[in-house]
């Protein structure tokens, strides 16, 4: 199958596309800069030149292919009603080629439910996940093989260098502390980014039309377990710190590291004889390599 990636030089795209090589997939990438399509080229890939805002290049992309995979996303925290906006443009973009056909459109989108049945909550943290999310299915109605893959917040492995795990090590470093908010008995899930990569393999492969995929390893790291393998590792007490002064201490991550959000893989094992094998959280941060 040829299928076009989007962000296929980023910290999930690149190892969706090594994922799909493997397999025996030609793979063509979304490429905005020389550095980006050097490295997709590595990767054994073909290159398309252009963004997420150049909607032609997306079509482009798209209309060569039998099926898309759209893991870009702008991460512009600054202006993130802009990023969101964006995002669903290319989605409608890609979906617009796709219409009538059977060729599978995935579609990444956040965590902001227990299991792969339930809708994302409308909470401010989910909103962009909500709304690629339902531009993504709504397509579904039009003939479009459109499915959804939900990634936590926190995707690790080698090679982070600017992911939630990775910015909670820098502000520790800043701080001089490695703190929690509160008791830190609240969950975030996780997941290594190669048995993300899988997932998107067999979802493109196998997932029926609306399908909604749980990339998710740990299915809840108590907060504190975080902050304490952080503080082992920087040789930084670990500290609590009142939820109240959580913004203050990690800037815009502190309206959410407060927040539980474990969620269910359940479901995407059982669907899709999907079986996380990498290191979960923990385990990868106590490898060194986050803190070298």
């Amino acid at each position: 199958m040829k299928v076009f990636v989007t962000g296929a030089s980023g910290f999930v795209g690149s190892v969706v596309v090594h994922e799909l090589v493997t397999a025996g997939h030609q793979v063509v990438g979304l490429a905005r800069s020389d550095a980006s399509a050097a490295a997709i080229t590595a990767a054994g890939a073909a290159v398309v030149r252009g963004s997420l805002d150049d909607l032609e290049s997306l079509r482009s992309g798209a209309e060569l292919a039998d099926g898309v995979i759209h893991c870009a996303f702008m991460h512009n925290f600054s202006d993130y009603a802009a990023a969101a906006e964006a995002d669903w443009k290319a989605i409608e973009t890609l979906g617009a080629v796709l219409v009538g056909s059977k060729r599978p459109f995935i579609v990444t989108s956040g965590m902001g439910a227990k299991t792969e049945d339930d809708d994302i909550t409308n909470t401010p943290s989910a909103v962009a996940a909500r709304a690629s999310e339902k531009t993504a299915l709504e397509l579904v109605a039009q003939g479009v093989h459109a499915m959804v893959m939900r990634l936590p917040p926190i995707v690790h492995g080698e090679g982070d260098r600017h992911g939630f795990t990775t910015r909670l090590i820098n502000i520790a470093r800043e701080k001089g502390v490695s703190p929690y908010a509160g008791e830190g008995l609240n969950c975030w899930p996780a997941v290594h980014r190669i048995d993300a990569a899988h997932l998107y393999r067999l979802g493109l492969e196998n997932a029926p039309a609306g399908s909604r995929l749980h990339a998710v390893g740990d299915e809840g790291v108590p907060v504190r377990d975080i902050a304490e393998v952080i503080g082992r590792h920087l040789n930084l007490p670990v500290v609590s710190i009142p939820v109240e002064k959580a913004v203050e201490h990690f800037g815009f991550l502190g309206a959410l590291f407060p927040r539980d959000i474990s969620a269910s893989n359940k479901l995407t094992q059982e669907r899709f004889n999907w079986h996380p094998m990498q290191p979960g959280l923990i385990a990868d941060l106590d490898q060194g390599h986050y803190f070298n």
